[in-house]
């Protein structure tokens, strides 16, 4: 009985308030910390102070940095930045090729106004430049076709359609650039699906768009495309006779002007398959053409039927291509 009282008695001291005496203080816990102090100075172990401002090549760096950054904002406000500063550049303070490659991931962000940016400062790079790295443009651009927002496929073809105004020979003729690209047109306007009713496409036809507008847009740039691919240009539309003879056919033989003009025949390369490989002879993308022509056309004669702005580019572009594809 002792020894159980005892245990009963230890038990109640700890559920028992220990009664303080007037004036006295409590006792501080054991992990209980003076913040009392105060400080009469700051010291910052890293930081950087300079009296003059970092140089423009630094501060290229420093935004080129920034494009990979998560945030819109800042990415966007990097992009404005770099368009006024390479706009009106004399001589390029970086090299475009290392430039480009971080630029072109932005054409899939959800940010409608970073892809606006991004446009402006697309159409300040030289033209000579955008050539260089065309096969990775066209690259990113399919990806932005197919993607699956709404907005950012309408960007894309913006896109698209600047990319064509500065090198569309040289889109339709790279890696990938008229096989491919044809195969994502047909994806978007939903003309692969020949067992679909007509009822049916008509209305698969607004997907990408709600407005008349942003479709007939698209059809335009559609035209556009197949316009630098089909179409006979330069050296070909030359005469056989005339001022320059002896020298027939001068321009074929001349040096390029661009860099990489034998990458289509991919000497070092994987091997390709036939949508992969290059077309720089107008007869292949006409023959490749030709296996998609029956769904174009009755993709054009649906879109035709709809009338409006979209009936009007369908019936222009459909007039192109049976004149381009009766050219010799």
């Amino acid at each position: 009985m002792g020894a159980s009282a005892k245990r009963k008695k230890e038990k109640k001291k700890d559920f028992q308030k220990t009664k303080l005496k007037v004036g006295k203080i409590k006792p501080k816990a054991s992990n209980f910390t003076d913040t009392s102090f105060q400080a009469r100075a700051l010291v910052l172990k890293q930081q950087s102070l300079r009296t003059s401002a970092p140089s423009l090549d630094a501060q290229l760096t420093h935004h080129v940095s920034l494009l990979g950054a998560h945030s819109d904002s800042q990415c966007r406000e990097s992009l404005a930045w770099l368009t006024s500063a390479l706009g009106g550049a004399s001589k390029p303070l970086q090299p475009w090729t290392t430039i480009i490659p971080k630029l072109l991931p932005l054409i899939t962000r959800t940010s409608a106004s970073l892809r606006s940016q991004l446009l402006k400062l697309f159409r300040v790079i030289p033209p000579e430049e955008v050539r260089a790295q065309i096969e990775l443009f066209v690259i990113f651009l399919r990806t932005g076709m197919t993607s699956l927002s709404a907005d950012v496929r309408l960007d894309t073809f913006e896109m698209l359609g600047w990319l064509l105004n500065t090198a569309g020979t040289d889109v339709v003729a790279c890696p990938g650039g008229w096989a491919k690209l044809l195969k994502c047109f047909v994806a978007v306007f939903a003309w692969d699906q020949r067992s679909i009713s007509s009822s049916l496409a008509v209305n698969r036809t607004t997907v990408v768009g709600d407005i008349d507008k942003a479709r007939a847009r698209q059809l335009q740039i559609f035209g556009q495309f197949l316009q630098h691919g089909l179409a006979i240009h330069g050296p070909a539309n030359l005469p056989r006779s005339g001022g320059r003879f002896p020298l027939w056919h001068a321009p074929h033989h001349d040096f390029p002007q661009r860099p990489n003009c034998y990458g289509y025949l991919n000497l070092f390369g994987p091997v390709r398959d036939e949508d992969a490989g290059g077309c720089e002879d107008r007869q292949d993308r006409q023959r490749l053409f030709a296996g998609y022509k029956e769904m174009v056309d009755q993709g054009l004669a649906i879109a035709k039927r709809q009338g409006g702005e979209i009936g009007r580019v369908a019936a222009f572009v459909t007039k192109e291509i049976d004149c381009i594809m009766n050219e010799i």
